[in-house]
Formats: structure tokens, C-alpha cells, sequence
């Protein structure tokens, strides 16, 4: 991915104040830099937008403040549930050398020409059950992806896990390599069981693997969301 610059401007404005500032098309938004006093600014709400979709947690984003230039990941967000509109944004800034945490995109990678799985192409079913991993790795080798291989998966009863992710030098993936990425199923099989169990078999066939310390992470990250939130807006 190229690299993505971000032109931001220091804030004096902040608690109910800044709801004037979403409708002039600023967001709020604030960095933290090593323990440092946060520096508390605002950017065009297209650019953060942009920004934001573009890099998501997972790659770097260059911060342009009054003359000074931040490496950051961007640590936590609040969107307007109605509007889908980002309400605030939290950077964290990094250094080259430092090694952070992500959570990185899952892919499913197959041989040329083909658009799925040899188990799809014969008429099978593939439940994806991990859509993201968590890797550790320097911010500007932090890869925007992770791929595994779609041609492994055949027959009922095959499966992908963390450790068939194909991980470039220099990223070191922190969940659980057993965990499952994808698992073929029979279509009349899994139908029947999810009517038996009223339609929550495929459900719980996709989040099953991702719950325990996942959901947990989740969670502390809604909350960070929402004290930042609270904090600066």
C-alpha cells in the first residue's frame, strides 16, 4: 500500500463544542505519543475518512502537524452508528524500530484462473472462521494482509489454521496456530443441523475459534473507543 499522509491541525475546542466542528466537516481527533502529553488536533473529516478505510488498525499513517510529522497506527474509533459517519479518531505514534500489535486481514488465496475453493467448485460449503490474526512486527512491516491456500481445501472435513498463513520475514503471528481459518462442509448436513439447532450451527461454526481471547480483545477495545470519546469529545 502506498504510503497515506494525513494533514491534521491543533484543537483548543473540546467537550460538547466540538459536535460545531463535525458540522463544519472537521473530526476531532488526538495522539498519543509515548506517554507523552497527547497532542489533541482535528482533520478533514473525507481525509480521516479515507484515511481510516484505507489503513485501517493495521497500517501506518503519516500525521503532519504543525510542521511536525508522527508515524502512527490508528488505535480506536467512534462512528456515528446512524450517519456511518467517524465521529473521533485515536492515533498512537511509533517509531521505526518499535515493534507494535495489530490485527491483520485474513485472505484466502487461490491458484490462477480459479475464483474458489476445489471443495466449493464441486459443490461443498467453505465457513470462514477467522477474519483476522494478531501479529507483532515493526509498524512499517506490518502487512496489510495475510493469505493462506484455498487449493488445500477438498474434501468434507478439510480444513486451513493460523499456521498455514504464509507470513513474510521480520512478522511473528501471536494467536493460536491451531485455531481454524476456514472448514469444508456438506451442504445437506449442515442444513439439517442448523435446523435442529434453529439456524445457529453455521453461526457458531464461524466464531467459535474467534471467541475466547478475541471477544476479549474486542471488548477492551469498544471501551478505549468510548473513554476517548468521552475524554475529547
Amino acid at each position: 500500500m502506498e504510503e497515506l499522509v494525513v494533514d491534521l491541525e491543533q484543537r483548543s475546542v473540546t467537550g460538547k463544542a466540538v459536535k460545531q466542528l463535525r458540522q463544519d466537516g472537521r473530526t476531532p481527533a488526538v495522539i498519543h505519543d509515548h506517554g507523552k502529553p497527547s497532542i489533541v488536533v482535528m482533520g478533514s473529516q473525507i481525509d480521516l475518512a479515507k484515511a481510516y478505510r484505507q489503513a485501517g488498525k493495521h497500517h501506518p499513517v503519516q500525521l503532519n502537524v504543525a510542521g511536525k510529522r508522527y508515524t502512527a497506527l490508528i488505535k480506536a474509533v467512534d462512528i456515528d452508528p446512524k450517519k456511518r459517519r467517524l465521529r473521533h479518531i485515536v492515533f498512537n505514534a511509533v517509531t521505526a524500530n518499535e515493534k507494535v500489535t495489530a490485527q491483520i486481514p485474513v485472505h484466502i488465496r487461490f491458484e490462477e484462473g480459479n475464483e474458489a475453493t476445489p471443495a466449493e467448485r464441486s459443490g461443498l460449503i467453505v465457513l470462514h472462521q477467522l477474519d483476522t490474526v494478531e501479529v507483532e512486527a515493526t509498524a512499517t512491516n506490518l502487512p496489510d494482509a495475510l493469505e493462506f491456500d484455498g487449493e488445500k481445501l477438498v474434501e468434507v472435513g478439510d480444513h486451513a489454521t493460523v499456521a498455514d498463513l504464509i507470513v513474510p520475514a521480520g512478522v511473528t503471528v501471536k494467536t493460536e496456530a491451531g485455531q481454524s481459518l476456514a472448514t469444508v462442509f456438506e451442504p445437506s448436513a449442515l442444513q439439517a443441523a442448523n435446523e435442529s439447532a434453529g439456524g445457529t450451527v453455521e453461526e457458531e461454526a464461524k466464531t467459535e475459534e474467534a471467541s475466547g481471547a478475541e471477544s476479549t480483545e474486542g471488548e477492551q477495545k469498544a471501551e478505549e473507543a468510548k473513554s476517548e470519546d468521552k475524554k475529547e469529545t
